[in-house]
């Protein structure tokens, strides 16, 4: 399964998210941050954080955080360096608490360090910016106007953005031509409703220029015939499908390439501009039974989509990611070998010669297996000698490169911090977004070898705070496995004083807790709690046997793993055994329901998107085929589902529990917390359901992200620190009533 933590502690405002993330499974793992990251450098630099932080803490008249600096943090992402390495354009994320909605704006700040400078307006999002190959041009998405995602372009040196696409959909993605003549896009075949809103765009209008009155259409059902029918944020499927197109600047014109009853994304032009790379699955007879996703390629010219594409690779499992050799002859992407396991796979770097249109693949090459670590996100060296790419290791994410020749690997950016996303000039620079436990997400340089900040946009909040160091431990489990994890100390804390302790499973399964920024432990801390964020067994980032060690054993090696966090920090002498709460969001609520199941140590529980009766979500939620792939079908093994069903527990439960989640979330919907609620309320214990209206799995309005913080005080301050206040908000939870808690 891959139910990825949310993170709700932490506000995140991006306007749209890459296809990367948008993935098969959506909820798995590195979410969930957008990291970004500068580094210079033609040559191998190791740079190793720890002996230099990268960040300098002001202590005038510091204050504890609070529930309400998640509306002044600052989310720079998506960095992206100009081709000469002097510039890096990137994108900045805030909440607009007045409309209750996130906001994305873009930047550009030099690589040598200076003034930012803002790009574009306040009043209308605007992302995923993507220089011209000459740099005198920023592209960007931003749904102006009409409401539609559209492709805009900005003159670097000034001038008013220009609307370069007209679709009646959103565009999802796109990238620059080697010529910059052309763009690469990626769009979904759009809805009827929205082909006949393109039509009669300029129709039914009065005089005055106002809509006249329609009457309102009876919604046509939905006819399911696929598969997998359902994804959250989308809801059912039809045959509506992703494919690429290429865009004519000069004559405004779209022509597709891809087609079929296929996802096409992730499309990556090749150096002479002939031919487009991208990522497929297009297994027969039915790509929703597999977890295959391929390279292929096409000819960018392919006017009449008559000429089908070239399969590059051949791997069952997924292979995504494509990036081109600086000659063309290579690509290099990101590879998981054993489909079987899906999510619990490593991925590795691969090459693979290109093969001529309409050819048969080549040999592949596997770089990275002595690692044994997630790599993604691969980039070819300007030189074309090796290749980036991002690895997950130890609960961080570094930057490592690996030589092509010898698959030596070095790390040009090691240490404690976590980086998501970076792009590379043609003469090497690097840009990069990096994140540390003290700081939220800046964008890094590294003019002159020396890894530099070169944003500030949170330093002014920062100086206000005191915040609380992030220590990263390691302890025993119950059979002797070393686990890791993060631990927060209370704010203000007294060696020899014991503290209440908040345990927090994390999502996934295969995910982890790394070193960056989050608000939930500092807020947390700051409220008096020691903080437990465990990297039990299903974690990623300690290699594949360690990942794979849950499989069909959920609430099993983990629950070990958890509670022997509780057990270090007891031993330690910090936390107070009487005074333990749980809780956590996706597989970390669904973790929740396993360890109130089997132990009564906790005095609160919050469960958040969870689930506890899985056969009932068989066909409800997006996970049939990981269902069947990990436990069979419920029907043929109910032995075994019944086992993992934290539900038939729930007699033993005694633990006063909150339920949580969204109504329109298909990831892990409501009725997971539903049935957990109802079933403890009929046996009479301590519990209350909270459900979110119009919010996914991963929720988007600040004001129910900030209304969940609240509650996760209340309750926990009520039932762990036995504080007189009610366990939950009052039922009137307007601003007014809720100044208090503000706080």
């Amino acid at each position: 399964m891959v139910w990825r933590d949310t993170n709700p502690g932490k506000f995140q405002a991006c306007a749209k998210i890459r296809p990367l993330v948008a993935s098969t499974f959506p909820i798995r793992g590195m979410i969930f941050m957008i990291l970004s990251r500068w580094l210079a450098a033609r040559v191998i630099l190791i740079v190793f954080l720890c002996s230099a932080p990268l960040y300098s803490q002001q202590t005038s008249n510091p204050r504890p955080i609070a529930v309400t600096d998640l509306f002044a943090i600052r989310d720079l992402h998506d960095p992206q360096i100009t081709p000469d390495g002097r510039w890096v354009a990137y994108s900045v994320g805030s909440v607009n608490r007045k409309e209750d909605k996130n906001e994305e704006r873009i930047w550009m700040v030099p690589a040598s360090g200076g003034e930012a400078i803002a790009l574009t307006a306040e009043d209308v999002s605007s992302s995923h910016p993507r220089w011209s190959p000459d740099g005198k041009y920023l592209a960007f998405l931003s749904a102006r106007n009409d409401g539609k995602t559209q492709i805009w372009l900005l003159n670097r040196q000034g001038g008013e953005a220009q609307k370069l696409t007209n679709t009646p959909q959103d565009v999802d993605d796109f990238d620059w031509a080697p010529d910059a003549k052309r763009l690469v896009v990626v769009l979904r075949d759009p809805k009827p409703e929205e082909l006949e809103e393109a039509r009669n765009k300029d129709k039914d209008r009065d005089k005055d220029g106002a809509d006249k009155d329609k009457k309102t259409k009876t919604p046509k059902p939905w006819v399911v015939d696929r598969l997998q029918f359902k994804r959250d944020t989308v809801g059912y499927l039809d045959h509506r499908r992703s494919h690429i197109y290429v865009f004519n600047i000069a004559t405004k014109s779209m022509t597709q390439v891809s087609s079929g009853d296929f996802d096409d994304d992730e499309p990556a032009w090749s150096p002479d501009g002939t031919r487009i790379a991208f990522t497929s699955n297009r297994s027969q007879p039915d790509p929703d039974r597999t977890y295959n996703s391929d390279i292929w390629i096409v000819a960018a010219d392919n006017k009449d989509r008559g000429a089908r594409p070239t399969q590059v690779t051949t791997n069952p499992g997924e292979d995504h990611q494509a990036a081109w050799s600086p000659d063309g002859k290579w690509i290099a992407y990101s590879s998981q070998l054993e489909p079987k396991l899906f999510q619990y796979a490593t991925k590795q770097i691969a090459v693979v010669p290109v093969p001529e249109l309409g050819g048969k693949p080549g040999e592949v090459q596997v770089l990275t297996l002595a690692l044994d670590r997630m790599a993604t996100q691969p980039t070819f060296a300007p030189d074309g000698s090796a290749i980036y790419f991002i690895a997950d290791d130890d609960g961080t994410q570094n930057l490592c490169l690996v030589d092509i020749a010898t698959k030596k690997i070095t790390r040009p950016i090691g240490g404690r911090f976590m980086l998501y996303d970076y792009s590379i000039s043609k003469s090497g620079e690097i840009a990069a977004q990096i994140t540390t436990l003290e700081r939220p997400n800046e964008i890094y340089a590294v003019p002159g070898g020396k890894l530099t900040r070169v944003t500030h946009a949170n330093d002014e909040l920062l100086a206000q705070l005191k915040l609380v160091p992030g220590e990263y431990v390691k302890f025993k489990s119950k059979d002797g496995t070393t686990v890791s994890g993060y631990m927060y100390k209370p704010l203000g804390y007294m060696p020899g004083k014991k503290y209440p302790a908040i345990l927090r499973p994390h999502g996934g399964p295969v995910w982890a807790y790394y070193a960056e920024f989050d608000q939930l432990p500092q807020l947390l801390a700051a409220n008096g709690y020691v903080v437990l964020f465990p990297n039990p067994r299903g974690s990623s980032g300690y290699g594949q046997d360690y990942c794979k060690a849950i499989w069909a054993d959920w609430g099993n090696k983990d629950f070990q793993d958890d509670m022997a966090m509780v057990d270090y920090a007891i031993a330690q002498g910090i936390a107070d055994p009487e005074k333990l709460g749980v809780g956590g969001w996706s597989y970390g609520g669904i973790s929740t329901d396993f360890i109130i199941g089997q132990t009564k140590r906790f005095k609160a529980a919050i469960s958040g998107a969870g689930a506890a009766e899985f056969a009932s979500m068989y066909g409800h939620d997006q996970y049939q085929k990981d269902y069947f792939a990990e436990l069979g079908y419920p029907w043929e093994n109910q032995a075994l589902w019944n086992r993992l069903a934290s539900f038939y527990r729930v007699k033993d439960i005694t633990t006063p529990a909150m339920f949580m989640g969204g109504n329109i979330d298909w990831n892990v919907p409501i009725l997971g917390g539903e049935q957990m609620y109802q079933a403890l309320k009929a046996l009479g214990r301590d519990t209350q359901l909270v459900v979110y209206p119009g919010e996914y799995h991963e929720f988007t309005a600040p004001s129910h992200i900030v209304d969940r913080l609240k509650r996760y005080l209340a309750w926990y301050g009520h039932y762990v620190k036995g504080d007189a206040v009610p366990a939950t908000l009052p039922q009137d939870t307007s601003d007014t009533a809720r100044k208090a808690g503000d706080k």
